[in-house]
């Protein structure tokens, strides 16, 4: 049975595709909300413009900066659970207390897809990008600000250096287990 057909055959519930910048993240997002006949939220487009104009200006953002932004991927992802049944979004979703939120504001059945990536493939992604508003000297701070979500319940670890199809294959098998 083909893996976009699989999809399709499970129940969606909310899934956040996280990881930090470089991670392939909307890739992958994108990809198993279309699977899942789903909406699709690109966390990036939902940033307040105070927070690109200061990552774009190379400062990292912080806990203050991040909260409203947290704030409506919830908000968007409960909408769409109860439009939809389910959606995808992306969001970095760095610290346990941000998803701990993201839990309550999208529902209990909520659940983390991590991409969890080696430091030079992300250097790689990172620089070959064009347009975007995170500068790739600001992985550091993403890396050192990341508390590992591996272990905590309701999240997927997956190697992020994977091709994009090995990756939907493994969180498929995840999901199913």
């Amino acid at each position: 049975m083909a893996a976009s057909r699989l999809l399709s055959d499970m129940r969606c519930g909310p899934i956040i595709v996280m990881g930090v910048s470089g991670c392939g993240k909307t890739t992958i997002g994108e990809t198993l909300a279309r699977h899942f006949d789903v909406p699709f939220i690109e966390g990036d487009a939902l940033h307040p413009q105070t927070n690109i104009d200061k990552m774009s200006g190379g400062t990292p953002l912080n806990d203050n900066d991040r909260w409203p932004w947290l704030e409506e991927i919830g908000r968007q992802l409960r909408a769409k659970k109860a439009i939809a049944g389910g959606g995808v979004a992306t969001c970095s979703a760095l610290k346990k207390i941000y998803r701990a939120y993201l839990r309550e504001a999208a529902g209990a059945d909520l659940r983390f897809v991590f991409l969890n990536c080696s430091r030079t493939e992300l250097e790689s992604r990172m620089a070959a990008r064009k347009h975007h508003f995170m500068p790739p000297f600001l992985l550091a701070s993403q890396l050192s600000t990341l508390e590992s979500p591996v272990g905590e319940s309701g999240v997927v670890s997956i190697d992020g250096d994977a091709d994009p199809g090995t990756i939907v294959r493994e969180v498929l098998a995840l999901f199913r287990s």
